[in-house]
């Protein structure tokens, strides 16, 4: 089950690790996304830190990690082919993190609570 954040990003847990992406509304609201600078492997990163950038044909914009911990993974297949997420976003993930404090995911939105939220935009 997908949870979101306010900055739209996506959240699939497996155990301690989660692996998150950009919702279909961010890349929506970007436009043709061109560019994307993914985050450090092994880097420690904060909760609502900045970690990675995407830049689209309307705007650049930084992504914010919905949760701490420790980055393990990135998709290097988007540095070749950032274009992927334009048609996919919410089914290819940009980076994987083990998670140091799983009570940040009560912060989350469900689907609904999301859906809801976009509303208010």
């Amino acid at each position: 089950m997908k949870k979101y954040s306010e900055e739209h990003e996506w959240v699939e847990m497996e155990g301690d690790i989660a692996t998150i992406g950009i919702s279909a509304y961010a890349v929506e609201q970007l436009g043709d996304i061109t560019f994307i600078e993914l985050p450090e492997v092994d880097g420690d990163v904060s909760k609502a830190e900045s970690v990675a950038f995407v830049e689209s044909v309307k705007a650049a914009s930084d992504i914010y990690t919905p949760l701490s911990g420790t980055v393990t993974e990135v998709n290097e297949d988007l540095l070749d082919a950032p274009e992927s997420l334009n048609d996919d976003a919410q089914g290819i993930f940009i980076y994987k993190l083990k998670v140091s404090d799983i009570a940040e995911l009560d912060s989350l939105m469900t689907q609904e609570q999301y859906d809801e939220y976009k509303e208010t935009l």
